[in-house]
């Protein structure tokens, strides 16, 4: 095409771009009625919202707010019956005019644009955490000057979305992916701004804003967005000028940074059906305890890995810490008992190996955290006395790698170790926990996952409320609606809220004041997130269970609390008891096992590992028929084989190889180090002698239940009077063994020595080949050898004649 053609491309640009610029004036909405000027929304004309916040600006009636076409889904009754007591108008049309964005991006143009700031916002603290009735909201933050020039003079300000509430908890999500400043943030709240001097490269400074509630126009009960921004004060990019009450908004090339976030509001008056919330409280770790152990004279030493639980256990640390925060909180305590293992071994005296995965014991030092481990236990006693404690399987399997590549025998070792946790828990804290309930990763469930389960004797899965469907669930696809589910086979799962637990695992925050941005943030989404969850279903008695990651970081679980505290203060939020959220399950089905990201199967045990455990399984059953004293040693190798699948080796594949590999090693060098010690030759002089053959023990403990085997390659020639010869050996001693043998000739004999198991005649290691020299036999037991050989032949020939002769 020639330049005619671009030419004409060119014109037809330009006229479209004129006649889209006319359109958006004629359909903007003009004049007094249509727009919601300063003098409107924060005047004397007090309104509706104001007098439900509890701070109306005077006597005037004129109602402020959206249109109820911007309030409310379906949960909009409710809260409009809420407004409506405080005695507010509720036929309010007034909206908030495009005008007053004066040239914001519209969300519909520009979704999720990327947008770089030259200023980034940090909040650091918003109070009150929930808005009830009136006073001020006050924020405080810091913004740094993260570009190559100086930036500023500007202004820090506030806005609210201009959609008002927030119906859905999509429309949630939705909210912190918005880069750039639009028209749905709303305009800024004009008059509560704070001045901001002109930045240096690098340089940040602190900032406080205080905004009185009614100054925010909220219309009622519901989550809010809430952005804070910074806009240059020299005119530049603005629609209008920047005077104290004049319209406030900026184009992009004002703006220089913002920072999103939700505002919850609850009045007084708003009355919606509080969710009964159970939250579940982990206290897990990941496997420390190796499989080997070291005997004394007085005692068995378990050995560690590592001693890492010395300062989670001790002052400070994250498992003294949680214990500490859920004292006295309404939370259902989730323990496992492999961890409570691991606190009384340590408290009881153990060893650290200087290599995690190690196969000898004496090479591992004295452990340092008995005194930090004792505390912990005594605190953690303290703190369950009288509450709802959940036991999980021992050692916290991971359900899902197991159901894909476990089998049954795997599942009846997990089952007996299970069983014994529990009662390790029960003793050592004086209290009855509740079994039987697994808890797969992720919430992954389907019908393999149910299955295994049921195997283990789980009656009670935590499951995703994603991958469950019931047939009275009330919100389509929305796994706000929790609750128990009985499904078929007779496992009952129990829906925990998918979109909390994702925030929750995502989030790390620190927990001291480096860490207080990004609690903030959780916190207040969360707050939205539970607030709006109640508003789906104002009238609805509904469940809500929130599942924290199993190692829940201190600074996640101060923000959860603090959530349950400020929802239940306001009035959203009700505790409940776990046995309560499992109480008349409906009917339901599982959705399938396609939802689940192939990430997260990633993160699986592979079936070669599980192979290798299941190998080792029946090694360990060899190895117990040998021992004198089989019992400490197959507790701690069992132990070890239900800690090489555990949940908690997820994201650390390397950790989870090192270990499988170290109790795999540790029953090997079990296993070889009885053994024959070999030897080359040996003479028979006589008619009858003794051979001796040496037996090493390397094992802690006495050996026995094995016996000694000899088989000749010339049993006329040399033979072994004995068919076995048991044989028992001190511990970490060689015993010699003597076999009684018979030599009829001279001459050298092929000797073979092999140890069996007494308990099923198996063999017990390698065989062991010599050979013995036959020397000096009797010529009398020479011509009785020969005389009875000749005395066989010829009663052969005899019968063969005979036989013929018939």
């Amino acid at each position: 095409m020639g330049r005619g053609g671009t030419y004409g491309r060119t014109v037809v640009a330009a006229v479209t771009t004129i006649l889209v610029a006319i359109t958006s004036v004629l359909s903007a909405p003009a004049g007094p009625a249509a727009t919601a000027s300063p003098a409107h929304r924060h005047g004397s004309g007090g309104g509706a919202v104001a007098r439900a916040l509890g701070h109306g600006h005077g006597s005037g009636g004129g109602g402020t707010g959206r249109g109820p076409a911007h309030r409310r889904g379906s949960g909009g009754g409710a809260v409009t019956r809420g407004l409506a007591a405080s005695g507010g108008p509720q036929g309010s049309t007034a909206a908030r005019s495009p005008a007053h964005s004066h040239g914001l991006h519209d969300a519909a143009t520009a979704p999720g644009s990327a947008q770089r700031y030259p200023v980034s916002v940090e909040l650091a603290s918003l109070s009150p955490a929930v808005i009830r009735q009136g006073g001020e909201l006050r924020i405080s933050g810091r913004v740094t000057n993260t570009s190559a020039r100086r930036v500023g003079p500007a202004r820090i300000g506030v806005r609210i979305g201009a959609a008002g509430a927030i119906d859905t908890r999509g429309g949630l999500a939705a909210v912190p992916h918005r880069t750039s400043l639009t028209r749905s943030d709303g305009p800024e709240v004009p008059g509560r701004t704070v001045r901001l001097a002109a930045l240096p490269t690098g340089a940040e400074r602190g900032f406080r804003l205080t905004v009185p509630v009614p100054d925010l126009d909220l219309d009622g009960a519901g989550a809010y967005a809430l952005t804070v921004s910074v806009i240059r004060s020299d005119g530049t990019g603005t629609g209008t000028g920047t005077g104290t009450g004049a319209g406030t908004g900026t184009g992009t090339g004002g703006v220089l940074g913002l920072t999103r976030t939700q505002l919850s509001a609850y009045p007084d008056a708003t009355r919606l059906e509080p969710l009964r919330t159970t939250v579940l409280w982990p206290v897990v770790d990941t496997p420390r305890m190796e499989a080997l152990t070291l005997r004394t004279p007085d005692s068995v030493l378990p050995v560690f890995r590592d001693d890492e639980l010395t300062a989670a256990f001790g002052p400070g640390g994250r498992l003294r810490r949680l214990v500490e925060m859920g004292t006295g909180q309404p939370v259902t305590w989730v323990l496992d008992p492999d961890l409570i293992v691991h606190a009384r071994a340590m408290a009881a005296g153990y060893r650290v190996a200087r290599t995690p995965g190690g196969s000898h014991p004496r090479e591992a030092t004295e452990g340092t955290g008995g005194e930090a481990a004792a505390e912990w236990l005594a605190a953690l006693r303290k703190a369950v006395r009288g509450r709802e404690v959940i036991a999980l399987p021992y050692a916290d399997p991971d359900l899902v790698s197991l159901a894909r590549g476990g089998g049954a025998p795997l599942a009846g070792l997990l089952r007996s170790a299970s069983r014994a946790g529990r009662s390790v828990v029960d003793r050592a804290l004086g209290i009855r926990t509740r079994a039987g309930v697994g808890w797969p990763a992720g919430g992954e469930l389907d019908d393999g996952i149910a299955r295994y389960a049921k195997l283990l004797g789980l009656g009670t899965v935590l499951a995703s409320g994603a991958g469950v469907t019931s047939s009275g669930q009330l919100v389509s696809e929305g796994a706000t609606d929790d609750g128990a589910v009985a499904l078929d086979g007779g496992t009952t799962a129990l829906r925990y809220d998918a979109a909390i637990a994702s925030l929750l695992l995502a989030a790390h925050p620190a927990e001291g004041a480096a860490g207080a941005p990004a609690r903030l943030l959780l916190r207040q989404r969360l707050l939205a997130e539970t607030l709006t969850a109640a508003r789906e279903l104002p009238n609805a008695r509904r469940d809500l269970v929130v599942v924290p990651p199993r190692r829940m970081p201190l600074g996640t679980a101060r923000v959860l609390l603090t959530v349950v505290a400020e929802g239940r203060k306001a009035g959203w939020l009700e505790p409940a008891r776990f046995a309560a959220a499992l109480r008349k399950p409906t009917a339901g089905r599982l959705r399938g096992s396609d939802g689940h990201p192939p990430a997260r199967h990633a993160s699986e045990l592979p079936p070669a590992r599980l192979a290798a455990v299941d190998r080792d399984r029946r090694r360990l059953r060899a190895l117990t028929k040998v021992l004198s004293d089989a019992r400490v040693t197959a507790a701690s190798v069992r132990a070890a084989l239900a800690r090489s699948v555990a949940t908690g080796w997820r994201g650390d594949p390397a950790g989870a190889a090192s270990y499988q590999r170290g109790v795999s090693r540790y029953l090997t060098a079990s296993i070889t180090s009885v053994r024959l010690v070999p030897k080359s030759t040996v003479v028979v002089a006589g008619g009858s002698a003794t051979i001796p053959v040496t037996v090493d023990n390397g094992l802690q403990q006495d050996l026995t239940g094995v016996e000694l085997r000899v088989l000749s390659s010339r049993p006329e020639r040399l033979d072994a009077r004995e068919r076995a010869v048991p044989v028992r050996a001190s511990r970490a001693v060689s015993r010699t063994v003597r076999v009684r043998v018979k030599a009829y000739a001279n001459g050298p004999v092929r000797l073979t020595a092999q140890l069996y198991t007494t308990a099923d005649g198996r063999p017990w290691g390698a065989p062991m080949t010599f050979r013995a020299d036959v020397r000096s036999v009797p010529s009398g037991a020479v011509i009785f050898v020969l005389g009875g050989t000749a005395l066989i032949v010829l009663t052969a020939a005899f019968r063969l004649r005979r036989t013929r002769g018939r």
